[in-house]
Formats: C-alpha cells, structure tokens, sequence
C-alpha cells in the first residue's frame, strides 16, 4: 500500500475500482495544517483525465504492470499482433488499446507490451523511432535562408513538419513523445 506522499510521475494505482496513472502531483496544507496532495491522474483503460485532491492518510494498493518484449507483425483491420518473443505466443491489440502508439509501429519492430494481471493494456514505445519518408516536396537551394520546414509523411502514415534538406526516400527518426523530427539517419 503507498499512500500520496510516495507518489511519482508514471505510478499507477488502484483506485475507485480502476487503474490510474499519476501525471502530476503537488502536496501542500490548508489552514488547520492538515497536508493535502492535488493530483492529475489518467485512466488506464479509458485515458480520461481527472484532477483528485487526496489526504495524507488515504491509502492505496500499487498496481504491479508488467512489461513483455513482443515483436509488432501485422495488421488486420482494427486488431494488431504482436508476438511473445519468449514463447511465441500471439496476442492481438485493438485500436483503443494501442491508441496513438499505431503512428509510430512498423512491422518486424520489438515492443515493450504493458500487462496487467495477464491481461494486455497497451504498449510503451521507445523514445525515438526510425521511419521512411514516403512523401514529402522536394527542397530547393536558398530554401533555409527563412527556417522552418515542410510536412512529410512517412511509411507509418504519420505527417509531421520536417526540415526543408529532407527527401523522399530519407530515413528520419522521430520522437515518440511529441511526434516530432529528431535527425536524418
């Protein structure tokens, strides 16, 4: 059992009968100096997002997520599977459960897949990926003279802004966090 004052970005717990992530918290006393802690929680299952005001002495139970090394190998429809790289079992993922996850996952790449008591939530990608421009306009010289960029799509579908030397064909790496160019690999 943790109560508030051992929470930390990325806890998840057990509360109201769901799972919920922490995002932010902020202790802090009111005027009879009881000391109080202002959070932002996210739902697990749902990824709705709510601000609680807990006591010092409520308590809650810490939910114990598992992270399994799985291999992405295919879509069919709105399911995805991933394979168990320790016993080769296929687990297949629906669009709610993967979420935005789907703009960054290429076929063949390793995965971390979060469960919880056996059953699947989600997955936590890696920082960075490495993904194909497939379209973007090409770039001219004298064109960085003004900064900025052009959109480019890459082979996940994805559109993002990205400096005007990059070319169709150019493998970039994108920041899972933001969405964002990172470099040209």
């Amino acid at each position: 059992m943790v109560n508030p004052s051992d929470f930390r970005n990325g806890m998840t717990i057990e509360w109201e009968g769901g799972l919920w992530v922490v995002l932010e918290f902020q202790q802090g006393q009111n005027a009879r100096g009881d000391t109080f802690f202002r959070t932002k929680l996210r739902n697990v299952r749902s990824g709705a997002i709510i601000d609680q005001k807990f006591r010092d002495k409520d308590r809650f139970a810490r939910a114990r997520i598992e992270k399994v090394s799985m291999q992405y190998l295919y879509s069919d429809g709105d399911r995805h599977f991933f394979m168990d790289l320790a016993n080769y079992d296929q687990l297949p993922l629906n669009d709610d459960q993967l979420g935005d996850s789907l703009k960054y996952l290429k076929e063949n790449s390793a995965i971390s897949v979060l469960m919880y008591d056996g059953q699947p939530l989600g997955v936590e990608l890696p920082t960075t990926v490495d993904l194909k421009v497939t379209q973007t306009a090409p770039g001219f010289r004298g064109d960085t003279a003004a900064g900025g960029g052009k959109p480019a799509t890459v082979e996940t579908g994805l559109t993002l802004n990205v400096p005007f030397f990059v070319n169709e064909g150019d493998v970039i790496r994108v920041d899972t966090r933001s969405g964002a160019y990172v470099e040209r690999v």
